[in-house]
């Protein structure tokens, strides 16, 4: 399976985008928890249909245009990532949620733990929106990308 990639500039930092068989995989910040770094084996693609389409809509994103993001995805995962992963698409744009609330989402309300491990894990940051989570008592909890992007992320998005 070939990974192609591009770099996009953010307010936040240069995004690697990674995608595969049509599909993104991967939005990742340099540095951050679970960084995937780009490897010598992957082909830049800035002309890909699905990296080209995912710069342009996490620029519409960035400039407060677009809401919802429209873009084939497949994050590699276990199943129990995957259930994850899924709920954290239902945290509406400018909302919050909970690790609680999402381990509730998916009939697991006791892997609370866990639930907050496969959100760290997340491979596709912003677009599957890990950094709406916070914790029970409202406060800002565990971002890979940092918790000041995510303070950021959050502000963007309540306008």
């Amino acid at each position: 399976m070939t990974t192609l990639y591009t770099e996009m500039k953010s307010p936040l930092g240069t995004l690697l985008l990674t995608a595969e068989d049509g599909s993104l995989v991967g939005v990742h910040f340099p540095g951050q928890k679970h960084d995937r770094p780009r490897q010598p084996h992957w082909q830049h693609a800035n002309h890909d249909p699905v990296l080209a389409q995912a710069r342009t809509q996490l620029a519409e994103y960035f400039a407060g245009r677009r809401a919802r993001f429209d873009l084939p995805l497949a994050a590699r995962g276990t199943p129990f990532q995957q259930a994850v992963w899924q709920a954290l698409l239902a945290v509406p744009f400018g909302g919050t949620s909970t690790y609680g609330a999402i381990a509730a989402a998916i009939r697991r309300p006791r892997a609370v733990r866990a639930v907050g491990a496969a959100i760290g894990a997340n491979p596709i940051g912003i677009v599957v929106p890990c950094h709406r989570i916070i914790g029970r008592d409202g406060s800002l909890t565990g971002y890979a990308g940092g918790l000041d992007r995510k303070a950021k992320l959050l502000e963007l998005e309540r306008g």
